[in-house]
């Protein structure tokens, strides 16, 4: 079958085979991360039937015709080509495939847009994450959109849940964008459902013998796989720095307080202020805004490695989600100012966590953040994310006693625990990087200099 052809039809059983769409500019193949529909229910035309991952993200395949799903080309967690054949609709209407319209035929090969929704709004620490417009359920560009599936809304992390807890997810009260299921949707069901239980329940403590197996698919899957690629093959650093923050902090507070009306201008964190401190560093250290290309990973044991070293300082910002860990981009922060980067932070860490941010929105980083925030606890030894040089982990912000002229006072002191390629990194240029940065946190004033040319 033909990579861009969208169906095979069998005039007289009017069945019609679907087959893997072209999810992406070099993505040759997908992993099945969730089967929405199974075989033998009725879906309707535009209703979702599959969940699929990408490297990048989770795109839902919806049906291009009304029918039932007869066959399921593979499991959950089967990685598969594209233009395979990936499930089977019987439409009872011996529609030949000559029927489908050119409009139709290009607009089934163009995924829907990335659905990781547990990368999810309902879970963005600012609980204000754009959600998609109406058209986030349409397949058909400039079509009418077909009435919504009534199976609900939810990502295979509940689904799993709620099969695991015995409920039936049609009961369930929905408060998350476009009508999909949140995790607390889940705990506030079970929590009525079993109220009276909890209130009567004795004080006693049996012990468990429980043992729960699941494989490790999806996000979960690609996040592992990366995770022992870059531990693997690279030779970690990692360099731990303590950083006073008490004038950055009063600034940001102060510019906090003075802009609280301007609707117009994003609320400053300290991530703004680090990403510039970062695009002020490499330019004196350029050879951590860079790739490390392994020639040994390319098959010849004497080709050499290519340090790919970048003007253009594009910093991941690594996003917590409910299947995992993300890293959208900001680019060129190295023109941002500290208004405008809080916005881009804020545009790209939203989008990632309601699950619309582009494939371009998730890719070409040159320099990572990392950070847990208030969780950041004291130390941390980042996983670079290959092929960087270099990862910038925040630790959480603590009000300590510091000796300043001959007395204690209070100061708020954050470590740093930053890592890096040792292949082209040594120590003295790890310690002359976070000491640059160190200097422009503790002096906020160095951040609105530009660096001496």
């Amino acid at each position: 079958m033909a990579p861009n052809s969208t169906a095979d039809t069998d005039t007289e059983t009017g069945l019609k085979t679907i087959i893997v769409p072209d999810v992406g500019e070099g993505v040759a193949e997908v992993e099945i991360v969730s089967w929405i529909a199974t075989v033998g229910q009725s879906v309707e035309r535009n209703g979702p039937v599959v969940e699929l991952m990408t490297d990048k993200a989770t795109v839902e395949v919806p049906a291009p015709f009304a029918g039932e799903l007869v066959e399921a080309a593979a499991g959950v967690g089967d990685v598969i080509t594209v233009g395979s054949p990936l499930f089977v609709l019987r439409t009872g209407d011996g529609v030949s495939s000559n029927d489908v319209t050119g409009d139709d035929r290009a607009d089934q090969n163009t995924p829907s847009k990335p659905v990781n929704e547990p990368i999810a709004a309902q879970e963005a620490p600012t609980n204000g994450a754009q959600a998609g417009a109406s058209s986030d359920d349409q397949w058909f560009g400039g079509s009418a959109r077909s009435p919504k599936p009534s199976k609900p809304k939810a990502t295979p992390a509940l689904r799993r849940r709620a099969k695991d807890l015995g409920v039936d997810l049609s009961q369930v009260d929905v408060t998350g964008a476009n009508g999909r299921i949140t995790h607390d949707d889940l705990d506030r069901f079970v929590a009525s459902r079993h109220g009276s239980t909890a209130a009567t329940a004795t004080t006693s403590r049996t012990a468990k013998t429980g043992v729960t197996e699941q494989n490790v698919v999806g996000l979960r899957r690609k996040i592992s796989q990366k995770m022992v690629a870059a531990t693997s093959t690279i030779p970690h650093i990692t360099y731990v720095e303590e950083v006073d923050v008490t004038s950055l902090e009063e600034l940001r507070k102060q510019l906090n307080d003075e802009n609280q009306h301007r609707s117009d201008l994003p609320r400053l964190t300290l991530l703004p202020f680090l990403t510039r401190a970062i695009a002020n560093a490499v330019g004196e250290l350029p050879h951590l805004n860079a790739h490390l290309l392994d020639g040994v990973n390319d098959g010849a044991d004497d080709k050499p490695d290519v340090l790919k070293t970048f003007e253009a300082v594009h910093v991941g910002i690594a996003t917590q989600t409910e299947n995992g860990l993300i890293v959208p981009v900001v680019r060129h922060a190295e023109a941002h100012t500290i208004w405008s980067a809080a916005q881009a932070i804020a545009d790209v860490t939203s989008a990632t966590k309601a699950g619309t941010a582009l494939a371009t929105d998730l890719s070409g980083s040159t320099i990572t953040i990392t950070s847990l925030g208030a969780l950041g606890g004291i130390v941390t030894t980042p996983v670079i994310n290959k092929p960087e040089v270099a990862i910038v982990g925040v630790n959480k912000i603590v009000t300590r006693p510091v000796w300043v002229d001959g007395e204690f006072v209070p100061r708020k002191i954050m470590n740093l625990s930053s890592s890096f390629d040792h292949r082209v990194v040594d120590g003295w240029d790890a310690a002359q990087f976070i000491a640059a940065i160190r200097r422009q946190l503790e002096q906020p004033a160095l951040l609105f200099i530009d660096p001496t040319p």
